[in-house]
């Protein structure tokens, strides 16, 4: 499936796959949902730190984090053949405060850990410099070394892939990253600086004669992307959009690779328009995750307001405080945030609940959190007064109204979430 979008791409199509970067519950239901909707594939991927062979800080190894995303899909009557299974930013990333031989060994253990248990789609990223990559007092890291570090990491998914059944999907590789060099332009008036054409030349020049280096020829004729810098970003409550023009001299030169395409991170919030021009320019694969958490948290707020409206017209219903639970798990555990989110007590009170970032996203499978959110849920069945879903939820509002939506806080919830994916989808030529 990524390869018919590859090779469409090669054939001049404006055809993309975009990657729903998130193990939300409401974010994979909605993801099956959208990709049966368009008869397409869904592809899901988690991160080095959200999932590892320790667990990660959601607690799953990448073999359980195939299961419950399989599981998932199974209650959703999704095909699991129609699931592509991906990891981001496989590399150094979570031990990079250690020595680079240990950082790298359990780098080259996860790799190894996501291929063994049915990852297909592997973004190598060695591009961070560890404990002892030092120059002249800095961190640094020549681009050759995070070369050859990445084809080290080829070299155990590789080994992983040979044991694996006969008739497995090989591994595609993803390799590159999006991270400027040291001393890249940080974001000014013309916005983030999009990846020189020789630097993203150089990463694929010296990327594929690491891999020679190490007899995985065979292996580089599965990279389908590089990962550069397109201009995209976000911040709290800020947005960078996608200039097509700045991004050419990148396009024109992807273009010539026979097999690969160009993959954008950070693509969150971009409008539909700029999205499917992104697709059009060979950014072909379209990574989102805190939009789609975001749509989650706006959907649930809408909802406790809602309930807040309903708490005076109904006797006995006791109201969820999932919004103040959501914040006091924050409170309780702000390593999540704490160094993220700037300024005085009410510009941090307001980042939690509402930057674009959305460090809320590590916090709803907080025991309390979920107690909270089961309660809204339940008090809002039966369905809401058509005025407040007006007020509250108006782009559910009219589809309630003719009947193609359902009259139901998780559906309302899931709506909002599709709401962003059927953008992706239309961008990347999938939607209606």
């Amino acid at each position: 499936m990524i390869l018919e979008t590859i090779a469409a791409q090669k054939r001049g199509e404006a055809r993309g796959l975009y990657s729903l970067c998130s193990s939300n519950p409401f974010v994979l239901e909605a993801g099956f949902r959208q990709a049966a909707q368009d008869n397409a594939a869904v592809c899901i991927e988690a991160t080095s730190n959200q999932v590892d062979q320790f667990g990660g800080y959601s607690g799953l190894t990448p073999a359980q984090f195939v299961a419950r995303v399989h599981e998932m899909a199974h209650v959703a009557r999704f095909p699991v053949t129609r699931v592509i299974i991906g990891g981001d930013h496989l590399g150094p990333n979570t031990w990079r405060g250690l020595g680079s031989r240990k950082a790298m060994a359990n780098s080259a253990d996860l790799v190894h850990a996501c291929v063994a248990a049915g990852y297909t789609k592997i973004h190598l990223d060695a591009s961070m410099p560890c404990a002892d990559d030092v120059k002249d007092g800095q961190p640094h890291l020549e681009m050759r070394t995070a070369a050859g570090r990445t084809a080290e990491l080829c070299q155990a998914a590789e080994a992983a892939y040979a044991a694996r059944p006969r008739g497995a999907t090989p591994p595609l590789y993803v390799v590159g990253t999006e991270v400027p060099r040291p001393g890249g332009a940080q974001a000014g008036s013309s916005g983030i600086e999009v990846t020189r054409r020789a630097d993203a030349e150089e990463t694929i020049a010296l990327t594929r004669e690491a891999f020679r280096q190490r007899g995985l020829e065979r292996a580089w004729e599965r990279v389908i992307a590089v990962v550069v810098q397109p201009g995209v970003e976000f911040g709290d409550a800020e947005l960078f959009a996608y200039n097509s023009p700045r991004a050419m001299e990148l396009s024109a030169l992807i273009a010539r690779e026979p097999r690969m395409v160009f993959e954008a991170h950070s693509t969150d919030y971009q409008t539909e328009t700029a999205l499917r021009q992104m697709v059009k320019d060979h950014f072909a694969i379209l990574k989102v995750g805190p939009w789609l958490t975001f749509a989650v948290r706006e959907a649930i707020f809408a909802l406790a307001m809602m309930e807040d409206e309903l708490l005076g017209m109904r006797p006995g219903l006791m109201g969820s405080g999932v919004r103040e639970a959501l914040d006091n798990a924050m409170l309780r555990k702000p390593e999540y945030w704490a160094k993220y989110y700037r300024g005085d007590d009410a510009a941090q009170q307001f980042a939690r609940k509402y930057s674009y970032s959305d460090r809320s996203r590590y916090y709803w499978g907080d025991a309390a959190v979920q107690e909270a959110l089961a309660r809204l849920l339940v008090n809002l069945t039966g369905g809401l007064p058509l005025p407040l879903l007006s007020q509250y939820l108006p782009e559910q509002y009219p589809a309630v109204v003719n009947g193609t939506l359902p009259n139901a806080p998780r559906e309302l919830v899931l709506h909002r979430v599709m709401g962003v994916t059927g953008i992706y989808a239309r961008a990347c030529g999938h939607g209606r």
